[in-house]
């Protein structure tokens, strides 16, 4: 089989065979699956991606959930909910008379829809400057491997066959749905359809305090709904930091966000235009509410539907995902998985980091990723974001750590923007000061969560953030002022 020379290793090719026969061939086209496509034809290989997202024109719709009915989206009307917060409440403050001031939603939806197709627009161009052939369609394993070559079906709109000696898996997540409770996108809706809520419901009910539930229920709070949240847990963002958990449930509730935990729902039954709930409460009284529109944010499950994995030997585990080892290899010889079909966080940027390493894998390359220093970020008012071990993490596991936090009330940039909400929390090896973990609830601190990643990439100590120079005024001097807190010498409260 011929070879072709990266970095001084001998990798095999399809180099010298015919056009629809490929080294590499990605099933997915969203960030796992685009960014390991661009990585490994940035390394010399020839490269398919197929992908089967389509817009509302029928037109190829590249970047997965997190593009279309994800994580783009819904910062796009997180910041347009925003903005009419702002002018219906905050801008008095600023001197800034804005009266009559009224959400049209249609517009607001057509400006999301427009930041979508950019992004579309933006990795299809990427593909095709990496010299990346793309399929529009569904990609399935035809059967195993032949000669070390696997033959991928192309399904949609007309069915095609191509082959390929290496294939990536990244076929993404689905909304899991609650029993007896199908997404009709219309009454009860996944996260797809809490994207696309036409006007702005009188009542909402969200089930789920995680991040879907508490992103979407923000936007259409700010836009004048009454909104209802219904959380299963005993504890509000029970993987957080309790000390910024409780904060963010505080502000939550001020802001006017209804979070009921420890709840038992019942019977969901959707009617002409609404939809009622029966649930039990934590003190165990039973509740019946009707809804105008009720989003359900229990989570995701991987998405293999179609993939015929098993006639390639491909292995899901008990839970549905795709068995692979530390290096994202499946079960099946040079046929491997990234991002939220396999295991670990499902995060786009973990995703992406995966789909980096495999390509650089497929290349000799030795990549390495540390789940725990990938950060996690929900884009609410105020944000929070945190990397690295909680401190009821380290308390389980009897590690002696020293912990400093700084409010955002003491720092001047926060209180220029009238956003004094939250803190920025470092925590560190009581011995080694080496970082553990940072966390943060405030304004833009998924901004500022990258200096606590890198921290801890780095192996850096408390000693390491609190003596370098940060810019005044900025916010992210309250990270350097949380770092002086560990040592308890803060300059600035």
């Amino acid at each position: 089989m011929p070879t072709v020379t990266i970095d001084g290793h001998g990798v095999p090719t399809l180099r010298k065979m015919d056009m629809d026969q490929f080294d590499v061939v990605v099933i997915g086209g969203g960030p796992g699956g685009y960014v390991a496509a661009i990585r490994a034809a940035q390394l010399g290989f020839k490269v398919a991606c197929i992908d089967d997202w389509k817009n509302a024109k029928g037109l190829p719709a590249p970047g997965g959930t997190c593009t279309n009915v994800g994580c783009i989206p819904s910062k796009a009307l997180l910041q347009s909910s925003e903005h009419f917060d702002h002018a219906q409440h905050h801008f008095a403050e600023h001197g800034i008379t804005a009266s009559g001031v009224t959400m049209d939603v249609a517009k607001m939806l057509a400006r999301k829809d427009k930041v979508v197709r950019q992004n579309n627009d933006g990795i299809l161009y990427l593909l095709k400057k990496n010299k990346v052939t793309f399929f529009h369609g569904r990609g399935s394993f035809a059967r195993g491997a032949t000669d070390g070559v696997y033959q991928i079906d192309v399904t949609e709109p007309a069915k095609i066959s191509i082959q390929g000696m290496h294939i990536i898996i990244a076929t993404g997540s689905v909304a899991r749905a609650l029993p007896g409770a199908a997404f009709d996108e219309k009454l009860v809706l996944s996260n797809d359809g809490a994207l696309r809520i036409g006007e702005t419901p009188k009542t909402l009910g969200v089930i789920g305090a995680g991040v879907i539930g508490l992103e979407m229920g923000s936007v259409w709070r700010r836009l004048g709904a009454d909104v209802t949240v219904l959380e299963g847990l005993p504890v509000f963002l029970g993987v957080v930091d309790e000390q910024v958990a409780k904060e963010a449930l505080k502000l939550f509730t001020k802001q006017g966000l209804k979070i009921n935990l420890g709840v038992k729902v019942g019977a969901i039954k959707p009617g002409t235009n609404n939809v009622s709930v029966e649930y039990t409460t934590a003190d165990g009284k039973t509740e019946n509410v009707t809804f105008d529109r009720l989003i359900v944010s229990i989570g995701r499950v991987p998405n293999t539907n179609g993939l015929n994995a098993d006639a390639a030997g491909v292995k899901l585990d008990e839970r549905g995902f795709i068995a692979v080892d530390g290096d994202c290899k499946t079960t099946a010889a040079n046929v491997w998985a990234v991002g939220d079909v396999v295991r670990g966080p499902m995060l786009a940027h973990k995703a992406e980091e995966e789909g980096v390493a495999v390509a650089e894998r497929l290349a000799g390359q030795h990549p390495h990723i540390d789940f725990n220093c990938i950060p996690w970020v929900i884009y609410t008012s105020p944000e929070i974001a945190w990397v690295g071990q909680t401190e009821q993490q380290l308390q389980a596991a009897g590690v002696a750590y020293k912990a400093g936090s700084f409010p955002f009330m003491a720092n001047g940039r926060a209180r220029a923007l009238g956003n004094t909400d939250g803190f920025v929390k470092i925590i560190a090896d009581a011995k080694t000061d080496k970082v553990l973990g940072m966390h943060a609830v405030g304004p833009m601190v998924s901004e500022l969560i990258a200096e606590g990643v890198m921290a801890m990439e780095f192996g850096a100590s408390s000693e390491d953030i609190a003596r370098i120079c940060h810019a005044h005024p900025t916010l992210s001097e309250a990270t350097k002022e949380a770092a002086l807190a560990v040592d308890k010498r803060t300059l600035n409260m």
